[in-house]
C-alpha cells in the first residue's frame, strides 16, 4: 500500500526549519563577505580622513594599515607620483583587502594576488609584501602615460584581471589613504593604538621595520638616531643618540631626506604616519611632528597639539627649507 502523504502540519515545520536553515547559512555568508572585505578583524581601529577633516573618510585594520604604509613607502621610494601609490593601493583593496594572503585563485598569493607560474616571482617572494609592491610598481611604470587613465584601466593593464571593472568602486577609499601616507594631508591618519602580538619591540624592531619599507639607503638619508644604541644600529648606518632612554627613534627630516618631487614637510608626515600604522605591531606609544602628537589609547585617537613641538614644528615647516624631526616612542 502507498505510504500516506504528510500531513500539512508536519509539511509546514519542514518549511520552517528549511526556511530557518536559509536564514543561517545567508547570515554566516554574509559574515564571512564582511569579514573579507573589512580585513577579517572586528573594530577597524584606524582611521584616514580627508585633508580638510570635514570630508569623506574610510575606516580599516591595523592589518590593512600596515600594508598599506608599506606600499606606499616602496612607491615614494621609487619616486612614483602620488597617483601611482593610489592605483596601487586601490589594487590591493580589490586583490586581498589589503592582506598578505597565503591563498588565492590558483597559484595567486600576497597582497595583489600575483602568480609565480605567470612571472611575478616565487612563492616567497610575492607573499613578502615590499616585494609585492615594488614589483607591482615595476610593471605600472611601464604602462604609458598610466597617470592620465582611468583608475581601473590603468590597474587592470597590470594585473589582466577577470573582472576589469572591480578596481573603481575602491578609488575613493585608496585616494585618501595615498594622500595621507604619502605625506600630502597632514595629521590625516590615526589608529588606536590597541597591542597587537609582536615578535620584536623598541626602537630596533622600528628602525627594522623603516629598513623593510623605505630600504637601508634611505635610512641611513636620514640620519636616523635611536636612545640606547646598539650594534645592530651601527651596522645600520644609525648614529645613537645622546639619550639614554632606550625607547626613542627620532627622524631627522630635509630637503636631503625627501624624495624627489615631495616637501620637507611631507616627507615627515608619510614618516609619522607610517609609525602610526605601525603603532600595533610595533609596541609604538607615541610619535610627534611639527608641533602635533598621536599617542597610542586616546579614546578618539586624534593628532593634538605636541606641549614640544614648538621648535620642532618651527623647523619642519618646509618653506625655507629647515630641518626638523618625527620622534616615534616605543613601548617597554
Amino acid at each position: 500500500m502507498p505510504k500516506p502523504s504528510p500531513s500539512p502540519k508536519r509539511r509546514g515545520r519542514r518549511l520552517l526549519r528549511f526556511g530557518a536553515a536559509c536564514v543561517v547559512l545567508s547570515a554566516v555568508a554574509g559574515y564571512v563577505v564582511v569579514q573579507y572585505v573589512s580585513g577579517g578583524a572586528g573594530d577597524p581601529g584606524c582611521r584616514v580622513v580627508s585633508g580638510s577633516g570635514t570630508g569623506p573618510s574610510y575606516e580599516f585594520t591595523p592589518e590593512q594599515a600596515v600594508n598599506a604604509a608599506t606600499i606606499t613607502a616602496v612607491g615614494t621610494n621609487r619616486n612614483m607620483p602620488e597617483r601611482a601609490v593610489a592605483i596601487a593601493l586601490a589594487t590591493s583593496l580589490q586583490e586581498s583587502g589589503l592582506r598578505n594572503l597565503t591563498h588565492g585563485d590558483r597559484d595567486s598569493l600576497g597582497l595583489f594576488q600575483q602568480r609565480p607560474s605567470q612571472g611575478w616571482g616565487t612563492a616567497k617572494e610575492v607573499s613578502d609584501p615590499a616585494y609585492a609592491a615594488n614589483v607591482f610598481y615595476e610593471h605600472l611604470a611601464k604602462v604609458p602615460d598610466y597617470t592620465k587613465l582611468p583608475l581601473t584601466v590603468a590597474a587592470q593593464r597590470v594585473q589582466r584581471s577577470g573582472y576589469p571593472e572591480a578596481y573603481a568602486k575602491h578609488e575613493p577609499d585608496a585616494t585618501l589613504l595615498a594622500a595621507a601616507l604619502t605625506g600630502t594631508s597632514a595629521a590625516a591618519l590615526t589608529c588606536d593604538g590597541r597591542l597587537a602580538a609582536a615578535t620584536a619591540t623598541g626602537p630596533d624592531a622600528v628602525r627594522a621595520a623603516l629598513v623593510r619599507d623605505f630600504g637601508r639607503d634611505a635610512l641611513k638619508a636620514a640620519g636616523a638616531e635611536a636612545d640606547g644604541g646598539t650594534t645592530s644600529a651601527s651596522a645600520a648606518g644609525v648614529a645613537p643618540s645622546a639619550e639614554t632612554d632606550g625607547r626613542t627613534v627620532t627622524l631627522p627630516v630635509s630637503k636631503e631626506t625627501t624624495a624627489a618631487g615631495r616637501s620637507v614637510e611631507e616627507r615627515g608626515w608619510q614618516l609619522a604616519h607610517w609609525a602610526v600604522a605601525n603603532a600595533s605591531a610595533l609596541h609604538i606609544e607615541r610619535v610627534s611632528y611639527a608641533g602635533r602628537e598621536w599617542t597610542a589609547g586616546n579614546t578618539d585617537s586624534r593628532w593634538r597639539p605636541s606641549g614640544t613641538g614648538a621648535a620642532e614644528a618651527a623647523g619642519a615647516a618646509g618653506a625655507g627649507g629647515g630641518t626638523g624631526s618625527v620622534r616615534i616612542v616605543t613601548g617597554e
